[in-house]
């Protein structure tokens, strides 16, 4: 993890919160999908305690309609059978890209409309 330092202020990035209108369900879908576990539920907010970095979801009254300005980005093994395994538990593919002799992934949707890429691990 990198850590930044601001004058004498040194940070890091320690957690992503996604906005959404159920927690509960949302947290526990990503926690199927990633293998972590719940680090803390007060019902209106949970979060999942991955490596490094933990996953946040916060029930808002309206979530942000159209794309997300931030999201999350996953490396995986063998992108085929994991974008065919998300799809099955409910995400939805928006679509495939790939960079002449670099990167190629695909963006996802999880089950709230929350955008999410999926990469090669050798890209």
């Amino acid at each position: 993890m990198v850590v930044s330092s601001v004058g004498t202020m040194a940070i890091r990035p320690i957690m992503v919160t996604i906005d959404c209108s159920d927690p509960g369900a949302l947290s526990g879908w990503w926690a199927e999908r990633t293998g972590a576990p719940v680090a803390a539920d007060y019902g209106e907010y949970v979060v999942l305690g991955l490596d490094g970095l933990h996953l946040a979801f916060q029930q808002v009254p309206d979530p942000t309609p159209g794309k997300n300005k931030a999201h999350l980005d996953f490396r995986s093994d063998d992108r085929a059978a994991d974008v065919a395994a998300f799809v099955e538990a409910g995400a939805a593919v928006v679509a495939e890209h790939a960079v002449p002799e670099g990167p190629t992934w695909t963006v996802l949707a999880d089950p709230e409309g929350n955008q999410f890429c999926l990469a090669d691990a050798h890209g």
